[in-house]
């Protein structure tokens, strides 16, 4: 008999989905998920590829509209409050986009006017001097690393003080130094700002070193949510977080 595991719910949350949803045709990409996710945790959606992350994650943000259910962001529904969830998120894509013949001041500048932020300058100084980059903003995205681009990302991502960050395999082709310092800054966002952060990754390591909690899905279905700590000490007989991830993938089979 297939063991799916029960998911603990929050009775206060900065997110929360309710029988989500989405049907393209007669597939599924999600089916009846809900999820819950306090303020100010490190939230690790762990999924193989296909198995929904992406389309919750779009869902959440407003990108998607759900097939069935609905999800909330600081208690306001993604589809009939889209403009206000959308200032209360920042979101950092896989592959960042921004504008190579522009600075990293130039785009910021644009990015901050559209969003109306007030005293853009000022705001671009406090966010880049927060993740220690004010020595690249007069450089052209053009010249930057991947992980240069995913700190201009985060910068660009946080600049009109949003709740919650969501960031999308955002370790994916960066070499280890780039990694220990987006593990840095999202510990820093979380901890100095108070910022929950919401991400989806394949890196089980990072997924270690960086999350307070976590959720699996796979084809569509959420398996299995709970902090890191307990998780990790539910289930004694695995070494790592890779084995219990094996353990409870093949235990919803």
């Amino acid at each position: 008999m297939n063991r799916v595991y029960n998911v603990t719910m929050s009775t206060e949350s900065i997110i929360r989905t309710r029988g989500l949803c989405m049907r393209y045709g007669g597939n599924y990409a999600l089916k009846n998920v809900n999820l819950e996710i306090a303020a100010g945790e490190i939230f690790g959606l762990l999924g193989h590829n296909g198995a929904g992350k992406t389309t919750t994650v779009s869902i959440i943000t407003t990108l998607l509209k759900p097939s069935l259910g609905n999800a909330e962001v600081c208690g306001l529904d993604t589809l009939r409050d889209s403009r206000e969830v959308r200032r209360q998120i920042g979101y950092l894509p896989e592959n960042v986009e921004l504008y190579e013949s522009l600075t990293l001041r130039e785009n910021l500048l644009y990015f901050a006017r559209l969003s109306g932020v007030a005293e853009p300058d000022r705001r671009i100084e406090d966010v880049l001097q927060f993740l220690d980059f004010t020595t690249c903003m007069d450089k052209k995205l053009s010249t930057f690393s991947k992980g240069m681009r995913q700190r201009a990302g985060i910068a660009q991502a946080i600049l009109h003080r949003p709740r919650i960050l969501f960031l999308d395999e955002p370790a994916s082709g960066l070499d280890p130094q780039g990694v220990i310092a987006l593990r840095q800054n999202i510990q820093s966002l979380n901890r100095e700002m108070g910022m929950t952060i919401f991400m989806n990754t394949h890196s089980l390591s990072e997924v270690t070193k960086t999350c307070t909690n976590i959720g699996i899905l796979r084809q569509g279905e959420l398996l299995y949510q709970d902090s890191l700590s307990q998780t990790i000490a539910a289930f004694p007989e695995h070494a790592s977080l890779e084995d219990i991830y094996l353990r409870i993938d093949a235990d919803g089979r």
